[in-house]
């Protein structure tokens, strides 16, 4: 089993609050890992239908049952238990009485905030991050593990990701999207799906999917917002502060885990990626999510951004670190040209100081500086210390 990089965010978590709650997509290893960063902690998985009735008919006698607290797993499939605990860790004063797992759904989202406000730090882990992935392999081609993704299980078992895929996807629609929405016709969701992935990278466009879906942008607005609740999409906002109005305010949309936007695509090898026209979009998705990991694992907001304005000048990623920011271009050739710097330029000229250099990051093997803007290739070269720094907001009650 793999040491999670969020295991040292966890138990310092752990140490100041009297809960704490770890949410993440479907198999992201959520179990595993609070069951390894506490080993000695008694385990009640509310999955289990014999334990879920118990706490659900008798939600006092449940918890009396855990003197000394526990793991609580699923916790969105019992949450009228989060009124009880906030009474018990009231009482105790304890720190680090209850770890609870569940799947960020809007309800046990505002469930945890009104019962546990406070008294809980909250977490989120996402698929292996790269970092993760070198115990299995210590080299990685990027184009085949944006078609493998990060998914535990499927690095753990060596399965197949055709095969696993199917199994996540139905499991996923069948289960978390009908406790979501009132579905009847879950084939034009999966339909949606598929049309979301091929749209990695691209500013969000509402009446385009209605379109092409034929549903109003209303329910596509309710579609999007549920993968993103259940960690199947992340959004990524545009940045605007102080650039003036002619600046893109519509976010962009990337899957949490490529390797599952891949079997949406019917890419199925690092091959056939390579030849993709969404070969550098999904390059791109792969290494944002990399820098999501890398700030979520640290108990820390992502606070990241793209730029684009009316004009076409843009940058792929922003990081905000403090009061500084931080533009990174996103590449998928191997070989250099200056067009790679230019946004980085265009950006900094906006902004003024506010703005580094940044970088830009693609698949070739030297390492380069040109015009103060580092190029490297994340995968070769590994996280650059000084990128992404261990500032801003971080864990939260």
């Amino acid at each position: 089993m793999v040491k999670r990089d969020l295991t040292e965010e966890l138990l310092e978590a752990a140490k100041e609050y009297p809960v704490v709650t770890v949410f993440g997509p479907r198999q992201s290893g959520k179990t595993t890992l609070v069951q390894m960063a506490f080993p000695d902690k008694s385990y009640r998985s509310l999955e289990d239908p014999d334990v879920r009735m118990v706490a659900q008919k008798d939600p006092r006698g449940f918890l009396a049952d855990l003197p000394e607290g526990g793991i609580l797993d699923e916790i969105q499939r019992s949450p009228q238990l989060l009124s009880y605990i906030q009474g018990l860790v009231d009482r105790s004063k304890e720190a680090g009485l209850f770890i609870l797992t569940g799947s960020h759904q809007p309800e046990l989202h505002q469930a945890i905030s009104q019962s546990l406000a406070g008294r809980t730090a909250v977490l989120t882990l996402l698929p292996f991050s790269f970092k993760e992935l070198r115990h299995y392999r210590k080299n990685w081609n990027p184009f085949e593990l944006a078609v493998c993704g990060g998914f535990p299980r499927l690095h753990e078992k060596s399965l197949k990701p055709g095969r696993f895929f199917n199994g996540y996807l139905q499991t996923y629609v069948e289960r978390d999207v009908r406790a979501l929405l009132n579905l009847k016709d879950l084939g034009r969701f999966q339909q949606f799906l598929s049309l979301v992935a091929g749209r990695i990278g691209q500013v969000v466009n509402y009446t385009s999917l209605s379109n092409d879906i034929g549903v109003s942008s209303v329910t596509i607005k309710s579609w999007l917002s549920v993968l993103k609740a259940s960690y199947v999409v992340f959004e990524l906002p545009p940045y605007f502060e102080n650039v003036g109005k002619r600046v893109i305010k519509s976010p962009k949309i990337y899957f949490t885990d490529t390797g599952l936007a891949a079997h949406l695509l019917s890419i199925t090898s690092a091959e056939q990626m390579t030849r993709d026209p969404l070969r550098g979009n999904l390059y791109e998705n792969l290494l944002i999510m990399e820098m999501v990991k890398w700030r979520l694992n640290r108990g820390l907001r992502p606070e990241l951004y793209f730029y684009r304005d009316t004009q076409g000048n843009e940058v792929d990623l922003i990081i905000r670190e403090g009061r500084k920011l931080v533009p990174i271009e996103i590449k998928s050739a191997s070989t250099f040209t200056e067009d790679f710097v230019r946004g980085n330029e265009h950006f900094r000229k906006t902004v003024g100081n506010r703005s580094s250099p940044g970088y830009v990051f693609y698949n070739g093997e030297k390492q380069l500086q040109f015009k103060g803007v580092r190029i490297l290739n994340l995968f070769s070269h590994g996280m650059p210390g000084g990128c992404v720094a261990d500032q801003g907001e971080g864990r939260h009650g």
